[in-house]
């Protein structure tokens, strides 16, 4: 997680909330810093919240820290915020960012009524980037009943992006399991 925004303070210190539960699930023996370069407590873009801040987000910064955890493991996931249209600094895209480490991208969607749309713009914004887009996972992050775009927007979405859905994220209060059996698939 390059730059987590949102973050509340704790003893003093900006706390990465996200950082430290996915430290947590990847079992990694690392501190934050070197999963987490850059905290912002403004839960905005993380370019827009750093300008407030005056924070000065570095491309190399985050290049490196990628490249360090990369030499360590065989699987490095980083994930974004906001989107990879969101800036992460200046007018440096997400996007941009994954173009730089060179990595696929795994798109992950909310299984309700637009994702269609968001998904598909999602894809060919990649793609027109000439990224590798492995797949898409929907992540019932909320609790909510499956109703007919729940049901049908997988399968239209695999079938109109020619991109496969890796797996399904039911909501559950205790869902890393779920989360570990997708991972599993994709490594």
């Amino acid at each position: 997680k390059p730059v987590e925004t949102g973050c509340s303070l704790k003893n003093g210190k900006l706390f990465p909330w996200d950082a430290v539960a996915l430290l947590k699930a990847s079992g990694a023996d690392e501190t934050i810093d070197a999963i987490n370069p850059y905290r912002l407590r403004h839960p905005l873009a993380p370019a827009v919240a750093a300008e407030i801040e005056g924070v000065t987000i570095s491309r190399k910064k985050i290049i490196s820290a990628y490249k360090k955890l990369s030499k360590k493991y065989d699987i490095t996931i980083v994930e974004g915020a906001g989107g990879i249209m969101a800036p992460v600094y200046k007018r440096h895209l997400f996007l941009d960012l994954i173009k730089d480490l060179n990595l696929p991208i795994i798109i992950v969607a909310r299984p309700g009524l637009g994702t269609i749309n968001h998904t598909l713009l999602t894809i060919e914004a990649a793609k027109s980037k000439g990224l590798d887009v492995a797949g898409v996972i929907i992540n019932c992050a909320v609790k909510s009943r499956n109703g007919l775009a729940e049901n049908t927007n997988p399968a239209v979405i695999e079938q109109l992006a020619g991109v496969p859905i890796l797996g399904i994220v039911q909501y559950s209060a205790g869902s890393g399991s779920q989360i570990n059996n997708v991972f599993k698939r994709i490594a």
